[in-house]
C-alpha cells in the first residue's frame, strides 16, 4: 500500500454565528445554516474552484444574563484544495457576511491565527447583557 501525503502551513478560521434572529427571541435551525452554507460552498467551487470544508458544531456564548445558542463553523486551509493565505481569509470574511446577512445577526467574530475580526451590521446589544 503506498500512502501519499501532502502537507501545507496549517491556517484555520472559526466562524460563530447565535441561532437567534436578531435579539427577537425567534431561531434558525441548524439544518437551516447548513443548508445555506452548501448552497454557498457550491457557488464558490463553481465560479472559482474554491473548497471551503467546515466542521460545524454547537456552543453558547455566555456574556452576564446572555447565554445564547451558536453555531461554530471551523475551516482549515484543506490540504487537498489549498489556498494562498490571504485567498483564504478573502474567502472565509465573504462567507462570514453571507452568512451574517442570510441568519439575520447583526454581528459576528471570525477567528484566524494572526487577527480577530468582527463584522457588524447593527451597533445594538443584547439587552440581556
Amino acid at each position: 500500500m503506498i500512502m501519499i501525503t501532502k502537507s501545507i502551513k496549517t491556517f484555520t478560521a472559526i466562524i460563530t454565528l447565535g441561532l437567534e434572529i436578531g435579539y427577537s427571541e425567534e431561531h434558525y435551525n441548524k439544518d437551516y445554516l447548513i443548508n445555506e452554507l452548501q448552497e454557498y460552498q457550491k457557488q464558490r467551487i463553481d465560479e472559482a474552484n474554491i473548497y471551503l470544508s467546515a466542521s460545524v458544531s454547537e456552543c453558547n456564548i455566555v456574556l452576564s444574563g446572555q447565554d445564547e445558542k451558536h453555531l461554530k463553523l471551523e475551516f482549515i486551509n484543506y490540504p487537498k484544495f489549498p489556498l494562498e493565505i490571504e485567498v483564504f481569509k478573502e474567502e472565509i470574511i465573504k462567507l462570514g457576511l453571507h452568512l451574517l446577512n442570510k441568519m439575520q445577526q447583526n454581528r459576528t467574530v471570525i477567528v484566524f491565527p494572526d487577527e480577530t475580526i468582527m463584522l457588524e451590521i447593527d451597533g445594538a446589544i443584547d439587552p440581556r447583557i
